[in-house]
């Protein structure tokens, strides 16, 4: 697994990248329409799912890929939801939201559990995924809290979320072999 997240360090940074900007976004524009917000949240989902399903495909590693697999299929399925039905209600929004950031985190804990003494700083991705269940526990205790609330709250989230998957992966591009990017001539 550690091998397999080594070669694809690249994704984790790309989703790590998409989460700032998203979370950048949230705090630029705080005063955005709901159907908006959706539509951006929809659009993150969808990179991170497919940016997971790109990773899940073991490359003579079998044991942990279902994971990501899993990941990715959850993300993909919020997104399309979101883009699909972006007339949602807030509280609709944000039930779809905590639920995704709970399997999330908890997939993320795994992950890295199963794979802490293999993949060099998993507590990056420990706490990634803490942070992501704590915020889902949020938005399910104070759905209510406000539309401007709750974009400030997914920001943040985002912002802090992106950060260490942006740390997490350069820590994987240095340990591994060949740090080049698979795109660049070799």
């Amino acid at each position: 697994m550690f091998g397999m997240l080594a070669r694809n360090w690249w994704m984790l940074l790309l989703n790590g990248l998409g989460a700032v900007v998203f979370g950048v976004m949230a705090f630029g524009w705080p005063r955005l329409t709901l159907q908006v917000l959706v539509v951006l949240f929809g659009c993150y989902c969808l990179a991170d799912g497919f940016s997971a399903l790109g990773s899940s495909f073991p490359k003579g590693e079998t044991k942990t890929w279902w994971s990501m697999l899993f990941v990715g299929l959850t993300s993909v399925i919020a997104g399309v939801t979101a883009v699909l039905w972006p007339g949602l209600t807030a509280l609709v929004l944000l039930v779809i939201i905590a639920v995704w950031a709970i399997l999330r985190g908890g997939l993320e804990i795994m992950a890295a559990l199963a794979l802490r003494r293999t993949i060099p700083h998993a507590w990056l991705l420990v706490v990634s995924g803490v942070i992501s269940i704590l915020f889902g526990g949020f938005l399910l205790v104070r759905p209510g809290a406000g539309a401007l609330a709750a974009i400030w709250i997914i920001g943040s989230f985002a912002v802090a979320r992106g950060l260490l998957l942006i740390v997490f992966s350069l820590r994987l591009r240095a340990r591994q072999p060949s740090a080049a990017h698979p795109l660049s001539p070799s």
